[in-house]
């Protein structure tokens, strides 16, 4: 924007300029011109009225030679008489005289220069012709000085406003920046990003327009974790309840597998609460998880639900730790929404296949399933579901895919024949 202000003010003040420049070097040639062409007429003046003096005796060329005070600026003085004589400089042959020599007084352009004719009429009647040339030089004397001041002058005009534009600008400009910038960062999660309104009046409103924007969402993040973590915190009672009868149940195997997947649950309960409470994350640079460990123990709980459907269910676990910029409790639901998926939208006694690879630096997550494939790109769309899920699984799984660096991808797999999940995660030094 800046830019842009500093080059229309010099297009304009260019256009201004020239527009003066233009017709005052024009005016200042012709000037020159007129006031060396005038300078002549005062020199033939001067000859036709000694002329007049000597009457009626002829002019001579020592007395012609005395009447030359602009012979030293080049001017060439000739007294052309009715006859044809001519006294002091050569006339060109061709120079039309005839008008002058009828009478009339002019100033006429020729080769090399300008000549002014004086007709002056002797005692005996007969009419003589004073000529006086003037050079180009004489004619142009001056003119590119003054052009070249003219346009000098031109020049520092545009600069000026070049300067004073620019000094506009930048007031305009650098609250627009500022502006910018924190709208960026309230944009990556900063929600104390803030500006300081400055600049025109309209831009001054922006800012307070913008500061205010930003209490809002401040506000409202702040309702949506207090709610979340609310609504988490009041799944605590039944989950205390449904405790305490699963502890009242005989049989000391059930009883111990439904604590367990109590335990499980009020874990990630609790989780969520923490969550809701910290806000948004961005980055999580201290964050670790070994992933082959998560993996290894969520396939573990998945298994019990697979055999009791008669479903196949291959792990493949790399050797050696896959340590990745995600929190355990995000893995595990990473891991958890991928293989839910798979019961939830494929038919009992469909296998499923889950494989962990790592490279060098990033580690490959699969999960593949036997049944009928994904239908369409869309149920990756957050609520979409062709099932009687949420529709949130692979969402939620893309999501914490993508804030940990890694790429996401859906496609169909080649050894079960359904739908396959491709995960890549940067690895992190443990």
């Amino acid at each position: 924007m800046r830019r842009q202000l500093v080059l229309q003010a010099a297009a304009v003040t260019s256009m201004v300029a020239l527009a003066f420049v233009i017709p005052l070097a024009i005016l200042v040639g012709d000037f020159a011109k007129d006031r060396a062409l005038t300078a002549a007429e005062r020199e033939a003046e001067n000859v036709a009225r000694y002329m007049a003096l000597l009457a009626p005796l002829p002019i001579s060329e020592s007395d012609l030679a005395g009447l030359q005070p602009a012979a030293a600026n080049g001017y060439e003085v000739s007294v052309v008489s009715s006859d044809g004589g001519v006294v002091g400089a050569d006339v060109p042959e061709g120079e039309d005289l005839s008008a002058a020599l009828e009478g009339t007084a002019e100033r006429i352009e020729v080769d090399g220069g300008g000549s002014v004719y004086l007709p002056v009429i002797g005692s005996d009647g007969r009419t003589s012709v004073v000529r006086v040339f003037v050079p180009d030089s004489e004619l142009r004397a001056g003119v590119t000085r003054s052009w070249l001041i003219l346009a000098a002058l031109g020049a520092s005009l545009v600069l000026i406003a070049v300067l004073i534009a620019d000094r506009i600008g930048k007031t305009i400009v650098k609250p627009v920046y500022e502006l910018s910038a924190s709208a960026e960062k309230l944009g990556a999660g900063d929600l104390a990003a803030r500006v300081i309104p400055s600049g025109p009046p309209e831009v001054r409103a922006m800012g307070v327009e913008f500061n205010r924007l930003a209490d809002q969402i401040d506000q409202l993040v702040v309702a949506e974790r207090e709610a979340a973590a609310d609504l988490s915190h009041r799944l605590r009672t039944p989950l205390a309840a449904l405790r305490l009868d699963a502890e009242a149940l005989e049989g000391a195997a059930g009883r111990e597998r439904v604590l367990d997947d109590l335990s499980s649950l009020e874990r990630t309960v609790d989780y969520v609460i923490d969550q809701a409470r910290r806000g948004a994350r961005s980055g999580l640079p201290s964050a670790r998880a070994n992933l082959a460990e998560v993996v290894e123990e969520r396939a573990a709980f998945w298994r019990v639900l697979a055999e009791d459907q008669g479903r196949t269910m291959q792990v493949d676990i790399a050797n050696g730790p896959a340590v990745v910029a995600m929190e355990s409790g995000d893995a595990s639901a990473l891991i958890d929404a991928l293989i839910e998926n798979v019961f939830a939208h494929t038919p009992e006694g469909a296998g499923i296949g889950v494989s962990l690879v790592t490279r060098d630096s990033d580690v490959l997550l699969g999960v593949e399933d036997g049944g009928p494939g994904l239908p369409d790109l869309g149920v990756l769309e957050r609520g979409r579901s062709e099932g009687s899920s949420s529709g949130l699984g692979l969402d939620i799984a893309r999501k914490l895919t993508e804030r940990s660096g890694g790429d996401f991808r859906v496609g169909s797999s080649r050894r079960l024949g359904g739908a396959l999940i491709a995960i890549r995660l940067p690895l992190t030094p443990d």
